[in-house]
């Protein structure tokens, strides 16, 4: 082929990485919403579209009319009212509706891989013809370059008419200008904010439909695609629909034109990794390059709104506070020793647990504590997995082989300087530009490390040993649980003592920290290495107990499920990383494949309900019902006599001796200042709760109640 001829190939995939970047940018600049969840409702529709065409053997037209006109608005306008609107009217933080977006990514892969599994299937239907044009000096043009070209400027000119020529533009210019002005002016905000969500979902239809017949049609390699495509949207910085156009389309050809090139040698395996992965190199250039995307609606990289708790109190607990410490560390600590009396098949599925409550832990470091977004945390297990799969096998940096147990905890440390290299552009970066960083290093690792034959090819994982002996599956576990302590005592001192409260104060208000001293340039440095070592012993662990190194183990896409699950129950609590990793541990061992992922999107769609995740909200509950069963002992109680020793005290007060006096008597429980505050929901359950569980405490108030009123001036009985 030609270079003119590959251009016009080139035009096709530019074309669909340009329809993603109009949607994207529609849906931000009408909601503030960068929609992470694109990759996702594109596999979705996608795997609908090949069902109608192929098994339900309606004609592609058909098909393409209700997926295009009737599934993916709808499916825009359902988020909208059910997921969005609720964030933005009690005016949610940017980075609440992008965890938002997280929470329907991981949805809708649920969903997908739960109908459909997660085999591949090469029967996608074309939208087009796979015929060309051949156009005056012989080159020629396919026939699906030139529809995807004609369909982008198509709507490119639609949209430029309905921004400049019409009242709904113009009420959507002022949307995006300011909302809270715009809806005090009676513009109706939420109508615009649906119209993009709806026109935002129906082109990441177009954008599955017609990428599916170039691939292997697979839940997660679809959506990790069209993942990619936010290069185009951050070399627009998020504002400019010509310049997200140019972008993609300029990606695409380049990346066509690469392929007539022949690279021999050592360089052959990197020259072919970089043309078939541009749009990944691509993004992370570009957020190095740019130096700041226009954002809306505030910080989106600061997790502060996610962590239901400050500094650790600085005097130990009450008896009532420590008795439910020692409970609940010894109950957590039952349930992980259980599986050592399991069968040796049930306790290989529970060798999981620990690794990824290890990678939890890392994020719990990076998020929960110091308030930075991190999306590629699965690159940072990989590497740890790698590294000490090589220094095992002695073909790392000329080290001779080293033993299973020092390979490990080595290959984990290595992992510290990347952490470090990575984590030194990503702290200088906020909001967007932060997140999509993070995701950014995770995808170029897993596509130019993991995935290349260079550094995976004979890699052979041997089972850990001690003493020149095979430990076996007991004592593995054993070492895994000893490792995940490791983990947990390095999380707790970061949380405490000046070192924790200084992560905090980053966390909460980083201008602020700044201001009183706080070095927080390194504080952050600190937290994105430490997080990456406990995140490679994690992903060390997971690879010995596989006995393999699965680069889709370790995928992007994995990054940002984890991600989710971490947020979901309690971003700055370690317990919750733990019981992060067995519930979706335990889903995936009784449930089909994707039932993990689908359970935390629909968690992750709960947040609002859920102030700081799953694990504080259950704990602000208890906290909650324990002060209202001590008030009730309390109303218990009842009035006591009053002591001799003040009765000489009663004749000033109008009072005679025998009088008996109402003394409450008051019973220890935890203080409100240290508990969690509840949402409406969380007190109305509680109050449920506890009239369920004393109906004669209720009774009583109603009586006092009526009582009250019939005494009162201007009532009579």
């Amino acid at each position: 082929m030609t270079s003119i001829d590959l251009a016009f190939a080139g035009v096709s995939i530019g074309a669909i990485a340009a329809l993603s970047g109009i949607g994207l940018l529609i849906t931000y600049r009408t909601n503030g919403v960068l929609n992470i969840a694109q990759g996702g409702i594109a596999a979705l529709v996608a795997y609908i579209f090949r069902e109608m065409v192929v098994d339900w053997d309606l004609s592609i037209w058909v098909s393409a009319l209700l997926c295009l006109a009737v599934i993916s608005p709808v499916i825009g306008l359902l988020l909208e009212r059910l997921v969005f609107r609720p964030l933005a009217r009690r005016r949610a933080s940017a980075a609440e509706s992008l965890v938002a977006s997280l929470g329907v990514l991981v949805l809708t892969v649920g969903m997908t891989a739960g109908i459909w599994g997660l085999g591949s299937r090469g029967d996608a239907p074309s939208l087009f013809p796979a015929r060309a044009v051949v156009l005056p000096g012989d080159n020629r043009i396919g026939v699906d370059a030139l529809a995807e070209l004609g369909l982008v400027i198509a709507v490119c000119v639609a949209l430029g008419v309905i921004t400049n020529r019409t009242r709904f533009g113009r009420q959507v210019k002022a949307v995006v200008d300011d909302r809270q002005l715009a809806e005090l002016s009676a513009i109706p905000a939420d109508r615009v904010a649906a119209a993009g969500w709806a026109v935002g979902t129906t082109l990441a239809g177009f954008t599955g439909i017609l990428l599916a017949p170039r691939l292997q049609l697979t839940p997660y390699g679809l959506t990790l695609l069209v993942l990619e495509t936010f290069a185009v949207v951050v070399a627009a910085r998020l504002s400019s629909m010509p310049g997200a156009v140019i972008t993609a389309l300029a990606i695409g050809i380049l990346q066509s034109e690469l392929s007539q090139f022949q690279v021999t040698g050592r360089f052959a395996a990197l020259f072919l990794a970089v043309q078939s992965n541009l749009f990944v190199a691509a993004l992370l250039i570009l957020l190095l390059l740019v130096p700041r995307l226009r954002e809306l609606g505030g910080d989106a990289g600061s997790t502060g709104r996610f962590s239901s708790r400050g500094a650790p109190p600085s005097r130990p607990p009450g008896p009532g506070g420590q008795r439910r410490d020692v409970l609940g560390k010894l109950g957590g600590a039952a349930l992980l020793l259980a599986p050592l009396t399991f069968a040796p098949a049930d306790l290989r599925n529970a060798f999981t647990v620990p690794a990824i409550a290890l990678i939890f832990l890392s994020l719990v470091i990076v998020t929960g504590y110091s308030g930075q977004v991190s999306l590629g945390v699965a690159g940072y297990a990989g590497l740890g997995a790698l590294l000490s799969a090589k220094l095992t096998a002695g073909e790392l940096f000329g080290l001779p082989a080293l033993p299973g147990l020092v390979a490990l905890l080595l290959g984990a440390l290595l992992v510290a300087p990347v952490g470090l290299l990575t984590g030194y552009p990503a702290i200088r970066r906020r909001g967007l530009t932060l997140a999509l960083t993070t995701f950014a290093v995770g995808a170029v690792v897993s596509r130019f490390v993991f995935q290349q034959q260079t550094f995976v090819s004979k890699l052979h994982v041997t089972p850990l040993s001690m003493a020149h002996h095979t430990l076996s599956d007991r004592w593995f576990y054993i070492v895994e649980l000893a490792c995940l302590g490791l983990g947990v005592l390095v999380v707790r001192n970061l949380h405490e003592g000046r070192l924790g409260r200084a992560l905090l104060a980053v966390r909460d208000h980083t201008e602020g920290a700044a201001a009183v001293g706080v070095d927080v340039r390194n504080l952050k440095l600190l937290s994105f290495t430490v997080s990456s070592v406990v995140a490679g012993l994690g992903g060390a662990l997971l690879m010995l107990g596989t006995s393999s190194f699965d680069a889709e183990t370790f995928s992007p896409l994995n990054s940002l499920l984890w991600f989710t699950a971490v947020v979901v129950f309690g971003a700055d609590s370690a317990v919750g990383a733990v019981v992060a990793a067995g519930f979706i541990v335990t889903i995936d061992t009784l449930a089909p494949a994707g039932s993990a992922t689908l359970a935390v999107g629909i968690l992750a769609l709960a947040l609002g309900w859920l102030p700081g995740g799953l694990i504080p909200a259950a704990r602000g509950v208890v906290t909650f019902l324990d002060s209202r069963l001590a008030e009730d002992r309390t109303e218990a109680a009842g009035p006591l006599p009053v002591p001799s020793g003040i009765r000489s005290s009663l004749p000033s007060a109008g009072l005679t001796a025998g009088t008996v006096v109402a003394v409450p008597v008051r019973y220890p429980y935890p203080s409100s200042a240290n508990a969690t505050t509840l949402t409406p929901f969380g007190q109305a359950l509680a109050a449920r709760v506890r009239a369920v569980t004393r109906p004669e405490a209720l009774t009583h108030s109603k009586a006092s109640a009526r009582s009250e009123a019939l005494t009162s001036p201007g009532m009579t009985p």
